[in-house]
């Protein structure tokens, strides 16, 4: 059988029943394979099925994420997934309204909005600042992560150790990474409410640009507020970063000295990221690519 017919017959075990015709497959993401179709009424739903058993272990966790950030987005008009199914190897809720920023074709990104537009900058600062003014005391009431500014630099530490001794690392990108634990003007004195992935293939958007919904809060904890940044700078720039910040700032969001750059250093430190990822898996081809980012050199 194929994926699609595979993932409608698992739904359908779980008392969902869609029509195979209407579905297609999204496998962007690198924890789950998304397949969405419509059901007999024509209301169209999102299937997300674990791609490795670690995976299905935080489904607790991001469930209370998402009741915790669910009425907060709400209340300026942006959605959270409504889980409807929530098994093991299913979880199904009803699509929300608009289209992701960016998609994939295989392994080519197709984009469906400029990330590099002031609009969009503006719109996700004011976003980012509502989500980041949920604190660290209501997030560990809902029974969410919580990790103090402390807690953030020493996990970078020992991420960093732990790359280190899996994996040979350029000297370079060695030296810049302590430079970068070391230097105090990056790192938050207050952590607050992030989602970690926040970037277009996480985001809805309506026609006129405004976002309607977020996805894909695995990763989503109280952590330095920078991790909801970087992506912006990565996909687009210095400038839009500052105006994001601005928008952020204006909305009630706190900048502090060294916001921006600790965004262009999480950044930067993405190839950490994807070794924990390779480590993770174990699967050889993602650790050639993992090895390949942090000696390009060898």
């Amino acid at each position: 059988m194929s994926t699609i017919d595979d993932a409608v017959a698992l739904a359908a075990s779980h008392g969902l029943h869609l029509d195979a015709a209407t579905a297609h497959v999204n496998e962007a993401g690198l924890d789950y394979q998304v397949v969405m179709a419509h059901d007999d009424g024509g209301q169209r739903w999102v299937l997300r099925l674990p791609r490795r058993a670690d995976v299905s272990e935080g489904q607790a966790a991001e469930a209370r994420i998402l009741g915790l950030v669910a009425p907060v987005l709400a209340a300026v008009g942006v959605a959270v997934p409504d889980w409807r199914v929530r098994e093991r190897d299913l979880l199904a809720y009803p699509a929300l309204p608009g289209s992701p920023g960016l998609t994939m074709d295989g392994a080519v990104p197709v984009w469906h909005m400029d990330p590099a537009s002031p609009d969009y900058a503006e719109r996700l600062g004011r976003l980012l600042a509502r989500l980041h003014g949920i604190g660290a005391d209501r997030a560990a009431v809902a029974g969410v992560e919580v990790r103090s500014p402390a807690q953030v630099r020493q996990a970078w530490a020992d991420d960093v150790a732990r790359v280190r001794g899996e994996f040979t690392v350029a000297r370079g990108l060695a030296d810049a990474w302590q430079a970068w634990l070391d230097d105090d003007l990056c790192w938050p004195a207050t952590t607050v409410m992030t989602h970690g992935e926040i970037y277009p293939a996480h985001v809805l958007f309506a026609d006129d640009g405004a976002i309607t919904g977020v996805l894909d809060w695995t990763t989503a904890r109280v952590d330095d507020p920078a991790r909801d940044l970087a992506a912006q700078y990565g996909a687009a720039g210095e400038e839009m970063l500052r105006a994001t910040l601005a928008a952020y700032e204006q909305a009630g969001g706190h900048v502090h000295a060294g916001l921006a750059t600790q965004a262009r250093r999480l950044w930067e430190a993405s190839p950490i990221g994807y070794a924990l990822f390779a480590l993770t898996t174990g699967a050889g081809d993602d650790r050639d690519a993992a090895a390949a980012m942090l000696n390009p050199e060898r």
